[in-house]
């Protein structure tokens, strides 16, 4: 119930001006996000690596309606990219991207065209984009601009969210040669009709998926930091011949970084999320809905513990 509300605030504009303007927000939000600023964001990315982690670098910033800001969006990525591209970094750091970010409820052919001017930028340095999905009302125009980027760049990955009923099937159209997916659990407020309600109907959906993915011959990206599901993916790797090379973890920035390390410490590939800007409520938002102990931690910082 509590995630519900919380997820319910995130769109919500009254809520966004409450908890942007109190003092303290800031100090929870620096948990979550790596800065506002692109020096910010290298010295989150540089102190990952140092540690054995890889990164996928998120710009913050979703739902654009304005064509100048959705272009000012994709700049942004393209001065990261070029500030990380004398590191040498390559596939050690990627980014993610947000297609409503970047103008997809403006024109999905404006997307689409900054969309790969981001892939061209990441190509360059070595390095890919992975898609971020978003809810459910954009999945099919994702996937239509996925297919269109990887005729140029057939690295490019996406996210499927478990939760969506459609999943296991889209799960099995990308488990290719190739395909790079990301399974997340899903972080948007969807309706009974489209998506699984329940935390255990939603594990249960993303075991599924997770098989189909892990039998098939794409690259699974396993996102989650729930132990259990950890265990099932090594039983699954192992029942399907996979090494460690063949699948990665991926996780949040802020979020269990003991297991981060220890996972990465092992020989696994682990990518950290890091997102960074200043449009960060959505996304704030969305992390404390997803962990009881995630607003805990809220609280204790309000209260000033």
């Amino acid at each position: 119930m509590l995630g519900q509300v919380l997820l319910a605030a995130s769109g919500s504009r009254l809520v966004r001006r409450s908890v942007s303007g109190f003092p303290l927000t800031r100090r929870v939000v620096d948990r979550f996000v790596a800065g506002e600023s692109v020096p910010e964001a290298r010295e989150a990315i540089l102190r990952l690596l140092g540690t054995g982690l890889s990164v996928t670098v998120d710009h913050l910033g979703e739902e654009t309606r304005d064509a100048g800001d959705a272009a000012a969006i994709a700049k942004a990525y393209l001065t990261l990219l070029e500030e990380l591209r004398p590191l040498e970094l390559g596939r050690a750091a990627e980014v993610s991207v947000k297609l409503s970010a970047v103008g997809q409820a403006l024109d999905e052919d404006l997307a689409l065209e900054h969309a790969r001017a981001i892939c061209a930028a990441a190509a360059a340095g070595g390095s890919t984009v992975t898609l971020d999905m978003e809810d459910h009302t954009t999945v099919d125009s994702t996937l239509r601009i996925l297919r269109e980027l990887r005729r140029e760049h057939p690295s490019t990955g996406v996210a499927v969210q478990a939760y969506l009923h459609r999943s296991e099937d889209d799960c099995r159209a990308l488990a290719h040669e190739g395909s790079r997916v990301r399974l997340v659990k899903g972080a948007y407020r969807e309706p009974a009709t489209v998506a699984y309600q329940s935390k255990a109907d939603v594990d249960k959906a993303y075991v599924r998926c997770l098989r189909i993915l892990m039998a098939g011959k794409g690259y699974p990206m396993v996102a989650t930091h729930d132990d259990r599901l950890i265990s099932i993916t090594e039983l699954l790797a192992d029942r399907h011949g996979r090494s460690r090379g063949d699948y990665e973890y991926q996780m949040l920035y802020g979020i269990r970084t003991d297991r981060q390390e220890a996972l990465a410490g092992a020989g696994h590939t682990v990518r950290v999320y890091v997102p960074y800007g200043a449009d960060w409520y959505g996304y704030f938002m969305r992390r404390l809905a997803e962990r009881p102990a995630n607003v805990a931690f809220f609280l204790r910082a309000l209260g000033g513990k």
